[in-house]
């Protein structure tokens, strides 16, 4: 399963996120902080720590922050065996430069494709899809792909009507999911699932 949830990582999808380590069958959360690099990257690993004793489970915090990092193989080894992986941070511009082309996210791949869970919230769930809305204006441009013909706005409680009005009007020939904090779209083999008050203009594909 992909999960893109619209924003609150480990502070507001706590019933949520308690369905996904369930479906996901994990007693251990790979945590990726990479799009949280120039921004205190390890309060997000803390934050990760206090919502695991919280949820039950164990956090593995993985410091991938540059290029080399995605393509280093201890880091490779822990996303390929994780039965989840959560994706966190504010700068979707960066974990694209990280993770495009990368060993790493061969392995999300991976875990998605043996029936684990790929997780992110805000820009970093934004970032997974292609096309990604881009943060410095709106727009739309190349994201990592983890889920094709679909962009997402995040955290769209914060977007003005004008803002939300102007960069719906640009997509063209794709879907847009506008996710607000604490909502989120779900996709695995049997379809998509709409989660709190997620939204979809156009249409789905898969």
């Amino acid at each position: 399963m992909i999960a893109l949830l619209g924003g609150g990582p480990f502070v507001a999808n706590d019933e949520l996120d308690r369905r996904l380590i369930g479906i996901a069958k994990a007693t251990e959360v790979v945590v990726l902080p990479t799009a949280d690099a120039f921004e205190h990257p390890s309060r997000a690993i803390d934050a990760a720590v206090e919502w695991g004793r919280r949820l039950g489970v164990s956090v593995d915090g993985r410091m991938v922050l540059r290029r080399a990092d995605a393509n280093d193989a201890a880091h490779s080894q822990a996303v390929r065996g994780a039965r989840m992986v959560y994706l966190v941070g504010d700068s979707p511009l960066h974990l694209r430069s990280v993770l495009k082309a990368t060993e790493l996210l061969d392995c999300l791949k991976e875990v998605i494709n043996t029936g684990g869970v790929v997780a992110a919230t805000g820009a970093s769930a934004a970032c997974l899809c292609d096309p990604m809305t881009d943060p410095r204006g709106g727009a739309f441009t190349l994201g990592l792909g983890l889920v094709d013909g679909l962009a997402v706005l995040t955290e769209a409680e914060t977007w003005s009507p004008e803002r939300l009005h102007r960069t719906l009007r640009l997509a063209r020939g794709f879907a847009v999911g506008v996710l607000p904090t604490g909502s989120a779209l779900l996709h695995s083999a049997s379809g998509w699932e709409l989660v709190g008050k997620a939204e979809v203009h156009g249409d789905l594909i898969g």
